[in-house]
């Protein structure tokens, strides 16, 4: 695998005034997603050191957009880099942040912003995908045997986040060298992963299945697929059920998204 330099080595692009990057998390209701959120916002800071990096919340939690925004113009920023810290482009992407980062900009025109790419393939986040894999094959009583892959996602009605996730699926397969791996969704899109965990445990050729959440915190979506991963073990004794970590407040998250502001710098 090549090392990925990391993004705190490009040059970004010189300014008088700093730069503003204006990180925006979905936001939960969990006291640990809501910690790790924040503790991610630090490590992006230690990876673009000439930028201000300011965290915010779409839901359930503070600051806002609104109020990190202006924290970053009262600091001096002319510039603004909206990073949205989601997994793939969805409705929040596409119009919740937009609609919301520009009512802000109509209130101070003298603040420019542009938007990055959400994280999606970049290439830290599949390392971190596939180290998280390995570490949970591990766990497997003889590893060497034939595993079923299952990848399992927040899920969106939004078809272009459901082919993303599937593009995800293959990547991350082909690296593990994985043949036909599944893809399921918790909500929102089929197939749904549940009654998927259930079918490849009643049906798969091979008894043992590792299942990856692609979500990015704790949180009660993740306790959720623990839940039902513990209930179909508890059905299926027979076939081995090992389920990896989430991604986490990880460097690697960090880099990712470091990269994603990064490449947005140099078009601009």
């Amino acid at each position: 695998m090549p090392e990925l330099r990391p993004a705190s080595t490009h040059p970004i692009q010189q300014n008088t005034k700093p730069i503003g990057v204006l990180l925006v998390g979905h936001g939960t209701r969990d006291e640990v997603g809501t910690q790790q959120f924040f503790e991610l916002s630090e490590k992006l800071q230690h990876h673009l050191p000439s930028m201000q990096v300011q965290p915010c919340l779409l839901e359930f939690q503070q600051p806002t957009i609104p109020e990190a925004w202006n924290r970053l113009v009262s600091q001096g920023v002319s510039e603004i880099r909206v990073a949205p810290l989601l997994l793939f482009a969805a409705g929040h992407a596409k119009q919740d942040i937009p609609d919301l980062v520009q009512k802000c900009q109509a209130e101070t025109p003298h603040v420019s912003f542009t938007h990055t790419r959400p994280i999606s393939r970049q290439a830290a986040l599949v390392e971190l995908v596939c180290n998280h894999l390995q570490a949970a094959h591990k766990g497997f009583a003889r590893p060497e045997d034939e595993i079923t892959l299952m990848m399992v996602g927040r899920g969106s009605h939004d078809p272009c986040a459901q082919a993303d996730m599937r593009v995800l699926s293959e990547v991350v397969s082909y690296r593990l060298g994985i043949t036909n791996p599944s893809t399921s969704f918790y909500a929102m899109a089929k197939p749904r992963f549940a009654e998927t965990l259930e079918q490849q445990a009643r049906h798969s050729r091979s008894r043992k299945i590792l299942i990856h959440p692609h979500l990015l915190f704790d949180g009660r979506l993740f306790q959720a697929i623990q839940q039902i991963v513990t209930q179909a073990q508890a059905k299926f004794p027979d076939v081995e059920i090992r389920l990896s970590s989430y991604l986490g407040p990880h460097e690697l998250v960090a880099q990712s998204i470091a990269a994603r502001i990064t490449e947005n710098t140099r078009q601009n």
